[in-house]
Order: structure tokens, then sequence, then C-alpha cells
């Protein structure tokens, strides 16, 4: 299983972070392109899946797979939104989302005092927390032994 790359927005769509671990394919457009793309998609799919959804969508879009790749998505009550591209095999990627958020996210982040909301990050510490807990996670892939 492999991790290629993560996106974190904020409830108005900027890009507050974006990661790239194993992808080793490029998309061939810039990432200001990408990083449009991608959520000008995620506002699509998610007013799809509410508007065809037969039942009340809780926890609306979680994720789509591909033959290629999945795309898994988690969305706090804030509006911040994670974006993680992985293989298809990846598994249990919504309980990494929710670790990430919560151990991540919110400690290196949100206690962060020199971190306003609606800002990219920009903290080295943060860069590294996640880069350990990514790598340590069970879906990263490649593995340096």
């Amino acid at each position: 299983m492999t991790i290629y790359n993560l996106y974190i927005f904020d409830k108005y769509g900027t890009l507050l972070y974006y990661g790239e671990w194993n992808r080793l394919k490029k998309s061939g457009i810039t990432r200001e392109e990408a990083t449009k793309l991608t959520y000008g998609m995620l506002f699509s799919i998610k007013s799809f899946v509410n508007k065809i959804s037969p039942h009340d969508p809780k926890e609306g879009f979680l994720f789509y797979k591909t033959n290629k790749y999945a795309l898994h998505y988690l969305e706090t009550p804030s509006g911040l939104k994670f974006v993680l591209n992985t293989d298809v095999a990846a598994m249990n990627v919504k309980e990494l989302l929710q670790q990430l958020y919560s151990k991540i996210w919110v400690e290196f982040v949100v206690r962060d005092p020199l971190w306003s909301p609606s800002t990219p990050v920009t903290s080295d510490l943060f860069q590294t927390k996640l880069d350990d807990f990514i790598k340590n996670s069970a879906i990263y892939g490649i593995r340096n032994i």
C-alpha cells in the first residue's frame, strides 16, 4: 500500500498544506492548477452526493476509487478538508485521517501561537511530525529498513 499526496484545505478552499511522498508520476500541470482542480472536483462530488443520496448523508462523501488510485476525504466540523491520495489497496484510511487531524493538525498547527487560521502552514515542526506520522503508518508503502 502506498500514500501519494495530501491536500489540506480550509472551509473557503484555501490550500493550507500540500505534502507528497511516494508519487512517482507527475501530473504535467502546476501545483496551483492541480490544487484548483482537486478542490473543484471535491466541491462537485460533495454536491452530487448530497443531492442524489437516497438517505440523509450524515458523513457525506468519504472516498472514491479508480483502477489507479483512491482519494480519501475527511471534513472536520470546522470545515477543514483533508484529502489523501493512496493506491487502491489502502485500508483504514478514514481512521488515519482522523488521527492525522487530532494528533498532528490540532497539536502542531492549531496550538501553534504563530499560525493564523486560513494561512498556509509553514511550521517545520508540523512538517516533521506529519512526515514521521505518514511514514510510520501501515499504509505508507516504501519503507527504509
